[in-house]
Order: structure tokens, then C-alpha cells, then sequence
């Protein structure tokens, strides 16, 4: 009897020990259940903010070269050229190079760079065309954004990795070590200047644009690399060459007159002068006689003494 009751209560239990099992784990199913749902609406609200923060990164502004060229016929070329300058000098710019020079006719051309600051350079640009006849015209655009945006992130990392040196000599003790540093440092000094000297042209040459204003006199010849030569030039052109092959043979026949005279010279005094002076060689005495005559031979040889009767 006791032992039926004690497997009884084993059996029991046992299935207590089974059901507080189950009860457990489906509570452990709805919790994560219940906690699944308010985890995928928190992911989800995460990378909506990734994207909308991505959204709203600003943009760099874009960092553009600009230069251009120009051909202008003038009347008055110093008066053009002067209003040039006005222009310039108005928009906040500044006049890099001038040239001037004349043709064999006299007329005048000035060759001047313009530096202009780039949101100015479309005003300054069509002021330089209204100052008379345009020519020829040349523009050009060159995005540099990437090349500036490399050569400040390398700036930043080489002052970086400057500053990490002078800690490391700062804590140094060995002469050996501080020598080693020094050279280090100096190498990466010498780099860090060199990207600032990028960094310095870049910000040149994109924050003021580059403008080559060509004036031209009315009645000026076009450059050589302007125009394609026609028959004129043909013509011309052989003329010259004729003029100049004539300058040549001019040049070699005074070069040889010198010696043609000396020896023309030369010739009328040995003519005229040396040789009636040498003694002449007298004539041959004329032969007297007659020659001697052979005798006649017969057939066999034997000579003939006389005539046949």
C-alpha cells in the first residue's frame, strides 16, 4: 500500500514538474512574440534615419577652373586695352601679362591676361566682347572638385601624422632615436609644404578665372596660326624667295669678284708686260740640197745600177 502511494505522488510530481515546463515556454513564446514586432519597427526606424541623415549630408560645392580667349578688332587699340583694365580692375580682378607689338604696316596688336574672380568672369567676359569686332572666341571648364577634396583630406592626415612625431621627440631620450625623428619629421614637414603649395595653386586658379584678351588694329595681319594661306600668300611667299635667291647670287658673285679681277690682272700683265720680254728662240736653217733619193730594186733584190735599153 505505502509503496503504491509513493509511486502516486512521483506520478504527480512529475506532471506538475510538466505543466510549469509548458506555462513557462509559452510565456517565453509570447514575450518574444510580443517583443518581435516592436524590434522591426525600431530597425526600420533606424535606417530611415540613416537614409534621411545621408539625405541631408551638404554637398560640396563644386570647385571649377575656368579660362577663355578672345580676338577683338579695335579701332583704337590703347583705348581698348585701357577699358580692359577698368573692367577688370572694377570686378576685383587684376592684369597678369601685356605684350604689344606692330606689323610691318603699323598696325598695333596687345596680347593681355586678365585674372578675374570666377563669379564675375561671365560679366567680364561679355564687357571684353562689346569693346569691338569678335574674332575668335575659346572657353573652357574644368571641374578640379575631386583633386581639391584628396588634397585637403592629405593635409589633414599629414598634420596628423606631424604632430604624432614632435610627441614621439618629445618623448625620446636616446640621441639615436631623437636623430631618427628629426629626419622623419623633416620628410613629412617637406611633404605637408608640398600639399600646401597644391592646396594654395588650386584655390588659385579656381577662385580667379584666366582671360587672354588679343587686340587687333583694324587692318592688322592675323596670326600666322589664325589663318590658312591662300594665293596671295603664294605668291608672296615666291617673290621672296626669288628676291631672296637673287640676294644669294649677289652674295656669292661679290664674293668671287675679288678673286676674278686678280687673276684677269694677272693675265694682261703676263700678256702684256712678261712675255713680249722673253727672248724668242730663233728660227730653224732651211735644208740645202736635195734629199737623197733610193735606189731602185729588182724583183730578186739585186740593187739596179742603170736604165734598161
Amino acid at each position: 500500500m505505502r509503496t503504491q502511494v509513493r509511486v502516486l505522488a512521483g506520478v504527480l510530481l512529475a506532471a506538475s514538474l510538466a505543466l510549469a515546463g509548458c506555462s513557462e515556454s509559452g510565456g517565453n513564446d509570447k514575450a518574444s512574440s510580443a517583443g518581435a514586432p516592436s524590434a522591426a519597427p525600431g530597425a526600420a526606424g533606424g535606417a530611415y534615419e540613416d537614409g534621411k541623415s545621408a539625405r541631408r549630408a551638404p554637398r560640396l560645392a563644386p570647385s571649377v577652373i575656368r579660362t577663355a580667349s578672345l580676338e577683338v578688332e579695335v579701332r583704337d587699340v590703347p583705348g581698348a586695352l585701357a577699358k580692359a583694365r577698368q573692367v577688370t580692375e572694377d570686378a576685383g580682378g587684376y592684369v597678369g601679362e601685356e605684350s604689344t607689338d606692330r606689323d610691318d604696316d603699323g598696325s598695333e596688336r596687345t596680347r593681355v591676361v586678365l585674372r578675374v574672380p570666377s563669379e564675375r568672369y561671365e560679366a567680364v567676359l561679355g564687357s571684353l566682347q562689346g569693346t569691338g569686332k569678335l574674332l575668335r572666341r575659346t572657353a573652357r571648364a574644368q571641374d578640379v572638385t575631386d583633386q581639391v577634396v584628396d588634397v585637403d583630406s592629405r593635409i589633414k592626415s599629414q598634420r596628423a601624422s606631424v604632430a604624432r612625431v614632435r610627441e614621439l621627440m618629445d618623448r625620446a631620450d636616446k640621441l639615436t632615436d631623437v636623430v631618427a625623428l628629426e629626419g622623419e619629421l623633416s620628410s613629412r614637414e617637406a611633404d605637408l609644404e608640398s600639399l600646401l603649395a597644391q592646396q594654395a595653386s588650386l584655390k588659385d586658379r579656381t577662385g580667379l578665372a584666366t582671360i587672354t584678351l588679343s587686340l587687333a588694329g583694324k587692318g592688322a595681319h592675323p596670326g600666322a596660326d589664325d589663318d590658312t594661306p591662300g594665293f596671295l600668300d603664294a605668291l608672296s611667299g615666291g617673290w621672296h624667295a626669288f628676291l631672296t635667291m637673287l640676294r644669294w647670287i649677289a652674295l656669292v658673285v661679290g664674293a668671287v669678284l675679288p678673286f676674278a679681277a686678280l687673276l684677269a690682272l694677272l693675265v694682261f700683265l703676263w700678256r702684256r708686260v712678261v712675255r713680249p720680254r722673253r727672248p724668242r728662240r730663233p728660227a730653224p736653217a732651211p735644208v740645202s740640197g736635195s734629199l737623197p733619193q733610193a735606189r731602185p730594186v729588182s724583183e730578186d733584190g739585186a740593187p739596179v745600177s742603170g736604165e734598161h735599153t
